[in-house]
C-alpha cells in the first residue's frame, strides 16, 4: 500500500494551468469570518464553499457563454470561493468536449483568478477522460473533478487504475467524485486510503451516504473531503470535511455559506440553524423525483437569472413543481 500523503495541496487559481510543476502542499488554517485562524482545520485545496454551476443554454440549445459568464460572477459576489464546472448539475454527459472547454475559458474571463475552477472530465472511458483533463488544463482550468468510471462497473483494482492514469496524465490536483447512486461503482474506502498516495489526488467529493467510510479515509489521509449532498454539508463539515460541491448553492450561496461561517466563528449553534433553514429548498431541490439541473435551472429562470432549458432527455419542470420549488426558496430564504 502506497503510504498516504503528509498535506493536501491547496490551489492557487488559475497558477497551474501555467506552470507544470505539481501542487505544492500547504497547510495554513482556514479564517474565520472574524479574522480568526481556525485552529485545526487545514486550507481546503479549491475553497470552502463550490458551486456545482449550472450549464446556461440559449432558448435555442447552443452554450449561453454570456448567460455563463454572469451566472459565474454573480455566484462568487455572492458567497462561493470555487465553481465546479460540468459536473453532473452542468449536465456534463449532454455537452460536447468542445463546449466544455469553452465552458472553462469563459468563466476563468468572468472570474479571472479569484476563485479556483473545477473541470468536470470523467467518463466511462479512461482515454477519453485523460483527453478532457488536457483540455480542460489547457483552458485554464484550476483542477478536475473525475467521478467513478460508471455502467461498465469495474472492479476496485480497475477503478483505482482508472483514477491513476488521469492523475499521471495532468498536472492539475484531481478531485475524486464517489456517487454510487448515479454510476453504480463505488470507490471503496481502502481505494480511496490507496488512491491518497499519489501527489495530485487532493479531494473527493462524497456522495456515498457512508458517514462511517468517510470517516475511516479522514482518519487514516489528508484527503479534503467535499459534501457533495447538501444535507450533509454541516454533518461533514464537523468531522473534519474540507467544504462543499453545492447543487442548491446555484440559487442560495450566501445562504450556504453562512453554514461554514457560523461553524468556523466557533457558533455551532448557528450553523446547526443554518443547515435546518435551507433544508425545505434541499428537499425540494434534491428529493422531489427531478435531477437537481432541472430544479437549479427552474429556480434560476424563475429568479432572471441565467440558465436557460435543459438538454434531452432532461426534461423542464412544469408549472406544479416550479411552483413548489419557488415556495420552498422563500421559505429557506426569507428564513436567512
Amino acid at each position: 500500500m502506497t503510504a498516504p500523503r503528509t498535506s493536501p495541496a491547496t490551489v492557487t487559481p488559475s497558477a497551474s494551468a501555467t506552470s507544470s510543476a505539481s501542487p505544492t502542499p500547504s497547510t495554513p488554517a482556514v479564517t474565520s469570518t472574524d479574522g480568526t485562524p481556525h485552529p485545526t482545520r487545514p486550507a481546503p485545496p479549491f475553497g470552502r464553499a463550490l458551486c456545482a454551476m449550472v450549464t446556461p443554454f440559449t432558448e435555442a440549445g447552443s452554450l449561453d457563454v454570456e448567460g455563463a459568464q454572469r451566472l459565474a460572477a454573480l455566484l462568487v459576489a455572492e458567497g462561493c470561493d470555487g465553481l465546479v464546472l460540468s459536473g453532473t448539475t452542468g449536465e456534463s454527459p449532454t455537452t460536447t468536449d468542445a463546449e466544455k472547454a469553452t465552458l472553462v475559458r469563459a468563466v476563468r474571463e468572468a472570474v479571472g483568478d479569484r476563485v479556483p475552477i473545477v473541470a468536470g472530465v470523467g467518463t466511462a472511458d479512461t482515454r477519453h477522460t485523460v483527453e478532457l483533463a488536457g483540455a480542460a488544463e489547457r483552458a485554464g482550468a484550476d483542477g478536475l473533478l473525475v467521478v467513478a468510471p460508471y455502467y461498465s462497473r469495474p472492479p476496485q483494482d480497475a477503478v483505482e487504475a482508472h483514477f491513476r492514469e488521469i492523475a499521471d496524465a495532468s498536472r492539475l490536483p484531481v478531485m475524486l467524485y464517489d456517487i454510487p447512486g448515479r454510476t453504480g461503482t463505488r470507490i471503496e474506502p481502502e481505494t480511496l486510503i490507496r488512491l491518497a498516495g499519489h501527489p495530485r489526488i487532493v479531494a473527493v467529493k462524497d456522495c456515498a451516504y457512508d458517514l462511517l467510510g468517510t470517516q475511516k479515509v479522514l482518519a487514516r489521509t489528508e484527503l479534503a473531503y467535499y459534501a457533495g449532498c447538501d444535507e450533509y454539508v454541516l454533518a461533514l463539515y464537523a468531522i473534519g470535511a474540507a467544504g462543499y460541491v453545492s447543487t442548491v448553492s446555484n440559487v442560495a450561496p450566501r445562504q450556504f455559506r453562512s453554514i461554514l461561517d457560523a461553524f468556523d466563528a466557533g457558533d455551532t449553534a448557528g450553523a446547526a440553524l443554518g443547515q435546518r433553514r435551507v433544508l425545505p429548498l434541499v428537499e425540494s431541490m434534491m428529493s422531489a423525483g427531478l435531477p437537481g439541473a432541472v430544479t437549479a435551472k427552474a429556480l434560476l429562470n424563475s429568479l432572471g437569472r441565467p440558465a436557460g432549458p435543459v438538454r434531452a432527455p432532461l426534461r423542464p419542470a412544469d408549472r406544479k413543481a416550479v411552483d413548489g420549488l419557488l415556495a420552498a426558496y422563500e421559505t429557506s430564504v426569507s428564513a436567512s
